[in-house]
């Protein structure tokens, strides 16, 4: 059963975070050509990204159910880098819904406004929308090197 739950979290890391990380990554240029433009089809990419944002944020949510799960099958619930890394994935789901994924819906409110004036929101928005992104990244990068590397297991990697 352990090897069956281990196999359905990683595929739902792979699933679920992969596609939001990448299209959270996407959106701040989007938005900035989105702005600049006239053209409803650039838009309409920033609407997709922040959509793909949304509904995968949500099957993420499977992600540490099944984790804990594995964790607990394996008996390891109690281990430091597991709670670190169950601390890490909180924190990037507080990022991604706290300020991530407003600051996008924030963005395409504004993109019905004029381009001059969409414009200046990208630029207000775009800088600290990547930030919040690349943060949001990096607490995964740190939660997947956690994974691996389990300091103190017994793999010996």
């Amino acid at each position: 059963m352990t090897k069956v739950l281990l196999a359905a979290h990683v595929l739902a890391v792979i699933v679920a975070i992969g596609p939001v990380a990448v299209a959270a990554s996407m959106f701040p240029p989007a938005i900035r050509r989105a702005a600049d433009s006239d053209d409803a089809a650039d838009r309409s990419v920033a609407v997709v990204l922040h959509r793909i944002c949304r509904v995968y944020a949500w099957i993420a949510v499977a992600v540490p159910v099944l984790g804990v799960g594995t964790a607990s099958s394996m008996g390891v619930l109690g281990s430091p880098w597991l709670i670190a890394s169950m601390v890490l994935t909180i924190a990037a789901a507080a990022v991604l819904g706290l300020l991530v994924l407003p600051a996008q819906s924030g963005f395409l409110t504004a993109a019905q406004a004029p381009p001059g004036e969409a414009l200046a929101v990208a630029a207000r928005v775009s800088g600290r929308l990547a930030m919040h992104t690349g943060i949001f990244n990096l607490l995964w990068a740190i939660v997947t090197v956690l994974m691996i590397v389990r300091p103190g297991s017994s793999t010996g990697a």
